[in-house]
């Protein structure tokens, strides 16, 4: 029988194999492709997506982001200091999200998923309060929901704007 942990990893599996059968194989050019001209491009919710699980993971588990660990900052060599992820940008900024191939964005994903699964694998007290800001405070349990919900809600965006692509 499945346990919490089975299905945390299950989810995020999800994410990682939705947005990988989405943007296997697009060149750049596809993923800089912005929705009505404006909207966020494929390139970039996969980014965002991907930096939102590295942060809030690694803040959970008390360790450095794959993103700045594994050396992804400088392989993506994108224009933002290491600590962004993407929250409250502008147009201008998510334009910047350019030059990335499919290969580089699923990398950094898949690095980021092995990370998540490995310590979801040390099956961490999912009752831990995590953010005491909040009313009722925040779990881990609920970050890890709450990430869940984000990046899939990201996934789909990036599967519609695929969808969307010029023949």
């Amino acid at each position: 029988m499945a346990d919490e942990y089975d299905l945390l990893v299950d989810a995020f599996g999800r994410i990682r194999d939705t947005v990988a059968r989405s943007i296997d194989g697009l060149t750049s050019e596809q993923l800089e492709f912005r929705p009505g001209g404006e909207a966020n491009s494929i390139a970039w919710l996969v980014w965002h997506l991907t930096r939102v699980q590295d942060d809030h993971v690694a803040d959970a588990a008390g360790s450095e982001q794959v993103y700045t660990s594994a050396g992804w900052h400088e392989r993506l060599a994108l224009p933002f200091e290491a600590d962004v992820t993407g929250y409250a940008m502008t147009s201008a900024d998510v334009a910047r999200v350019a030059g990335l191939g499919s290969a580089q964005l699923l990398g950094y994903l898949n690095a980021v998923h092995d990370r998540t699964v490995e310590y979801l694998a040390t099956r961490p007290d999912l009752d831990r309060v995590v953010d005491a800001n909040w009313k009722p405070p925040v779990t881990l349990a609920v970050r890890l929901v709450s990430v869940i919900g984000d990046d899939l809600q990201h996934a789909g965006q990036v599967g519609y704007a695929v969808g969307l692509l010029p023949a």
